[in-house]
């Protein structure tokens, strides 16, 4: 083992995959987390039986970062179809990729949302997405994704009807300001693969990441007040020096010369509510694509033949409700475009960071891009594209920036 102290601040996604790259070249990281787990903002809490993810997340299996760092057959995926169900105006619609589910295939020809134009349009989009590379992708100019579909030549019809509802709960923003960038890789991944959630929730995949260390000391618990070069100063006075520290939090909070280059982060809402149907059986997500529905996604997070049902809803439009009055608004929002009874309200969160708001996005951070200092590194999907995927990918940049900077004594470019 490597004798070099280095630090690593936050365990969630970047900073588990950044202690498992300095391990497997010989090194002894210790990671400091503020909270009781490992995780970040990927989470889950288990109560009284119930599975309940802090947030709608899911996990798009084609990331080549997931495939790379996780098994899959250990988590146990719970996959969606390659589709959506929308309700809008009073009637439902489904519709999704024929060629990965036929069951989609009358569904999605019959549906009244978008023409014909759109839906060979959608076609032709994830065949040419398919064929795109990610330096095709990432070194394109950038639009917003509303201008880039526009620009495509899809209607306003299927943009007010699929492309918003349904992005808006993956970008958490209903304008599709978005990057296109990060609309294309994300269209990309859901056409090359498929959307699940692990059977035991989204915590399952930092669990699984932890469970990979085997050197690592983890200090939960242990908020961090500064870091002055490669001094910590911890929240109850105490210091230590490290001879690297790769941060793979948000930085700006804890080293005064970035307090100018703060994080701006979009919230969301998501409650868990127990209702009495299922007004459909698929494992699908479900849009309340109306402009008057606070409700932006549902999903059923208990099995079809379970005597009561739990409905995960999310919301994403801006609102100024009191939880009394925000509860019987979604109360309304099920009954009226879904035909959905609510019984209980079993679980609320507020994220209050739930994805960075970016105006240019990219891949990943190179290695050389990670440094920040002489020894100190910075990691996080934050600094990309805001994904599982680059949360993964710039903590193995900053760990192995980390690893070259000390066998070498630089860090090349790649």
């Amino acid at each position: 083992m490597q004798d070099h102290k280095i630090a690593i601040v936050g365990a969630g996604l970047s900073g588990l995959v950044a202690a498992i790259n300095l391990e497997q070249a010989g090194f002894k990281p210790e990671l400091f987390e503020a909270t009781d787990r490992v995780g970040g903002r990927v989470k889950t809490d288990y109560k009284e039986g119930y599975t309940f993810d802090h947030g709608f997340q899911v996990l798009l299996t084609q990331y080549p970062a997931t495939q790379k760092y996780l098994d899959y057959d250990l988590l146990e995926l719970q996959h969606f179809y390659p589709g959506a169900i929308i309700y809008n105006n009073g009637k439902k619609d489904k519709i999704g990729d024929p060629l990965r589910r036929l069951s989609l295939l009358w569904p999605t020809l019959t549906s009244k949302i978008g023409s014909v134009a759109d839906k060979l349009k959608v076609l032709k989009l994830n065949t040419e997405l398919k064929k795109k590379s990610f330096d095709d992708i990432f070194l394109a100019k950038e639009k917003t994704t509303l201008q880039y579909l526009r620009d495509y030549g899809f209607s306003e019809d299927i943009i007010r009807n699929f492309f918003k509802p349904f992005f808006t709960g993956i970008f958490l923003e209903h304008e599709l300001k978005t990057s296109s960038r990060k609309f294309e890789f994300v269209y990309k991944m859901f056409g090359e693969g498929s959307t699940a959630i692990p059977k035991k929730g989204i915590q399952a995949i930092p669990n699984q990441l932890m469970a990979q260390l085997k050197h690592t000391k983890t200090h939960f618990n242990t908020p961090i007040k500064s870091i002055k070069d490669q001094k910590i100063k911890f929240e109850n006075g105490k210091e230590e020096d490290f001879d690297f520290v790769i941060v793979a939090t948000e930085a700006s909070q804890l080293i005064s010369n970035l307090n100018n280059q703060q994080t701006l982060w979009k919230s969301v809402d998501n409650f868990y509510v127990s209702v009495k149907q299922r007004v459909f059986k698929e494992p699908m997500i479900a849009l309340i694509a109306d402009e008057d529905s606070l409700v932006n996604n549902i999903y059923y997070t208990s099995n079809t033949n379970a005597e009561e049902h739990l409905l995960s809803v999310s919301l994403v439009k801006p609102h100024n409700l009191s939880m009394e009055d925000l509860k019987s608004k979604i109360t309304k929002d099920l009954k009226v475009y879904a035909g959905i009874d609510t019984i209980e309200f079993k679980q609320f969160y507020h994220i209050e960071k739930a994805l960075p708001i970016m105006q240019s996005v990219n891949y990943m951070l190179p290695k050389s891009e990670t440094q920040l200092k002489d020894q100190v590194f910075l990691a996080g999907d934050h600094l990309a594209n805001g994904s599982i995927n680059a949360a993964m990918l710039n903590g193995e940049s900053a760990a192995q920036a980390v690893i070259a900077k000390i066998k070498d004594g630089i860090i090349n470019l790649g």
